[in-house]
C-alpha cells in the first residue's frame, strides 16, 4: 500500500490532523496487523505493553520519515526509539517443506518493522518518500510512478475522493445562477 512495511506500520494511525483513527486498540489488533502485513506468518500473543511499545515505534517511524521527507534533522527521541527496536533480534524466516515460514514474538516482529524503517530511511528510496495530498490523510508513501507525480496514497482511498469533490465543485460553478 505505502510501498514499505514500515510506512504501512506508520499508517496505522490515520487522519493525524483531524479525527484520529487508531488501529492498535488492543493486542489482538497489533497481532492481526503483523500477520496481515506479511511481516510474519505467525506471532505469539501480544500484551498491552507490546502495543505501547509498537505505538512508540510507529510514531518514531512517522516522525523520522517526515523529517527525511522535509529535509529536516532527525528527531533525536524518535531516532532512539527506532534504533532501540531495531537492535533487538528480528523475526527469522525458516525454510520448510511448504516454503518460507516466519514465526515471531511481538518483540521480534517489531524489530523487523524497525529494520525495514532503517533500510528505507538510509537507502535509495528516500527521494521517493511523499505524503498524501489529501489534507485529511497523513499517509506517507513511496512514489514509484513513472514521472514521480503521484499525489495520493492511493486512488481507491484518497485519489477518487479528491477527484470526485473537485468534479462536483466544477459542476456547481458551471451551473448558471437561477434568476427569480
Amino acid at each position: 500500500m505505502c510501498g514499505n512495511p514500515a510506512l504501512d506500520f506508520a499508517a496505522t494511525l490515520r487522519a493525524r490532523r483531524s479525527v484520529r483513527f487508531e488501529m492498535f486498540v488492543s493486542p489482538d489488533r497489533l497481532d492481526a496487523w503483523y500477520l496481515e502485513s506479511g511481516v510474519v506468518d505467525a506471532v505469539s500473543p501480544s500484551q498491552d505493553s507490546d502495543v505501547e511499545q509498537a505505538i512508540g515505534v510507529r510514531e518514531a517511524v512517522y516522525a523520522l520519515a517526515t523529517n527525511r521527507r522535509l529535509g529536516e534533522p532527525y528527531d533525536t527521541e524518535a531516532l532512539t526509539a527506532l534504533n532501540d527496536a531495531a537492535r533487538r533480534p528480528p523475526a527469522t524466516p525458516q525454510l520448510t517443506p511448504a516454503g518460507r515460514w516466519t514465526a515471531a514474538t511481538p518483540e521480534q516482529a517489531l524489530s523487523t518493522v524497525a529494520r525495514h524503517a532503517v533500510e528505507l530511511l538510509s537507502g535509495p528510496d528516500v527521494p521517493l518518500i511523499k505524503e498524501c495530498g489529501n489534507p485529511e490523510c497523513t499517509r506517507i508513501y513511496i512514489d514509484r510512478s513513472r514521472e514521480m507525480r503521484r499525489q495520493w496514497c492511493g486512488m481507491e482511498s484518497c485519489g477518487n475522493k479528491i477527484k470526485a469533490a473537485a468534479y462536483r465543485a466544477r459542476k456547481r460553478q458551471a451551473q448558471p445562477a437561477e434568476t427569480v
